[in-house]
């Protein structure tokens, strides 16, 4: 198995495998330079060397070039605080050309070599004029990436409505399918304005406990379903999977509520009981 070592750059907490090549003693926080799409970048170790399967690693595995010395830093470090001013600019220059667009972040290499500045946009927009502009005025590489609306929060951060960072520009590694079926597991109510983060998408977080639902209820009896209780038997009006209770109308309006795991017998596999189910009418 390959042996690689993990670094992190500063637009995505996401980690990309390289491999160590001669720099075996790299410890987490050392900052390295490696050879990207974009070129030469600099990123900040992850994790120390350590083997992963090969089905792990997409293409090919490219070699940490060196670590990065305290001349880069100071580069970078300078390079960091003109990115506000490069925004500024290419904001003018995009309120110049009538461009339907808005610029959300600038992002200078260590060294200075290029400067990528990432955009928002309902549609395509040819920005090959803007670019020339931009070229001419800061005298670097240029290049502009469109991004959708998970990305442009990634990328200028915030917080939520739990209070705490979000998960995308914080430590989230990559964004996973979300859907509506999901909050439905969970009993939550779907209001978009409830289940929904500032990108107007449904939330990340949707799916942290999504398996944890699923298989709780699996093993628990469905809404509706007759069971048998200490009390008699009942129908279930209420289940609350994090309690792993359920509330069961017995007789009339009366209900009451008793642990998942007091009853006689459980649900099978596929959430079905092995106690007569519905009466028959």
């Amino acid at each position: 198995m390959p042996t690689v070592i993990g670094v992190r750059f500063r637009t995505s907490p996401k980690v990309y495998y390289f491999g160590p090549g001669e720099h075996d003693g790299l410890e987490p926080g050392d900052y390295v330079i490696v050879d990207t799409t974009r070129g030469q970048e600099a990123g900040i170790v992850a994790f120390h060397a350590r083997e992963v399967s090969a089905d792990e690693i997409p293409g090919t595995l490219k070699n940490i070039v060196r670590p990065a010395t305290a001349i880069d830093l100071t580069e970078m470090e300078r390079y960091v605080q003109r990115e506000e001013h490069a925004l500024e600019v290419s904001r003018e220059k995009v309120i110049e050309s009538g461009l339907p667009m808005k610029v959300i972040r600038a992002d200078y290499s260590f060294d200075g070599s290029h400067l990528t500045f990432y955009f928002a946009a309902e549609k395509r927009v040819d920005f090959r004029n803007l670019v020339k502009e931009l070229a001419r005025e800061f005298r670097t590489r240029i290049e502009l990436r469109q991004v959708g609306v998970r990305d442009e929060v990634k990328l200028v951060g915030g917080h939520g409505m739990c209070g705490r960072q979000h998960c995308c520009a914080s430590w989230l590694p990559e964004f996973r399918p979300i859907s509506i079926r999901m909050a439905k597991q969970q009993n939550l109510p779907l209001s978009p304005m409830e289940i929904s983060g500032v990108c107007g998408r449904l939330l990340c977080c949707l799916a942290y406990e999504n398996d944890y639902y699923v298989e709780a209820k699996r093993n628990m009896p469905r809404v509706g379903q007759v069971i048998s209780t200490p009390d008699g038997e009942g129908k279930v009006v209420g289940v609350n999977v994090v309690k792993e209770t359920l509330t069961v109308q017995i007789s009339g309006e009366t209900t009451i509520t008793v642990k998942a795991s007091d009853l006689d017998s459980k649900p099978t596999e596929g959430g079905r009981d092995s106690r007569p189910r519905r009466k028959r009418r």
